[in-house]
């Protein structure tokens, strides 16, 4: 006879205590998946949702800060249009425009000292009586005592077919869904306050001007989102 208790030392798993195995290592391994799946899923949502923020972010606050320039053109309140065609004229008297239809913003700015030749006009000016819009590459030699002041005209168009903001025609940022502009408006031409929001508004009673940019994620790793800005109209638009 064999001894007791080398047969309980010898004694291996049963088949119901490998299948009880197998399956609680089943279950373990599908909730560890689990929660991997649903980190890296949480991890893509938030980072195409930061990718979405940072676009919004760099388009909005470039826009805001023509806004603010629009209309900025020189020291004095009238200058004389030597431009060819007349063009700076128009830009003068509505150096902001919203035409809704087309989608498109068209902001009449001072360009930034770095732009280099591809602003549209120069205003040649001595700050106290004179002041002469020239288009750029036709304009004289500076006289003596006058500053040059670059304006350029910046065209924001949605193309809502590409899903995608333009600036002068060539793409800025891709996934949009919607751009909208409204202006707050004052009641009367010398009223400072907003009365009320529209899109088109008389240049003369523009107080601010509202952006509002929708943009989404291809992927779908994220809901769509809308970010909107306000800024104040610094100079004359009207």
């Amino acid at each position: 006879m064999g001894c007791p208790a080398l047969k309980r030392a010898t004694r291996g798993f049963g088949l119901v205590e490998i299948m009880l195995a197998l399956l609680l290592g089943l279950v373990v391994s599908l909730a560890l998946a689990q929660i991997f799946i649903t980190s890296r899923s949480t991890f893509l949502s938030q980072a195409a949702s930061a990718s979405l923020q940072e676009d919004a972010r760099f388009v909005l606050a470039k826009m805001i800060q023509e806004v603010r320039l629009a209309g900025a053109f020189g020291c004095l309140a009238s200058v004389r249009d030597e431009s060819s065609g007349a063009a700076f004229s128009a830009a003068f008297r509505s150096p902001v425009q919203w035409d809704a239809p087309q989608g498109a913003l068209t902001l009449n700015t001072t360009a930034p000292a770095d732009s280099g030749s591809w602003h549209n006009w120069e205003i040649h000016t001595d700050c106290t009586s004179t002041a002469t819009a020239w288009t750029r590459g036709r304009a004289p030699k500076p006289a003596e005592g006058e500053h040059v002041l670059a304006i350029h005209q910046q065209v924001y168009r949605f193309n809502q077919g590409a899903g995608e903001l333009t600036l002068n025609g060539q793409p800025l940022i891709s996934n949009v869904g919607a751009f909208e502009v409204l202006f707050g408006v004052a009641s009367a031409a010398d009223a400072p306050g907003i009365a009320r929001y529209t899109a088109q508004p008389a240049p003369a009673l523009i107080r601010s001007v509202r952006l509002a940019l929708t943009l989404f994620d291809p992927a779908d790793r994220t809901r769509e989102q809308t970010f909107s800005v306000v800024a104040a109209i610094r100079n004359r638009t009207g």
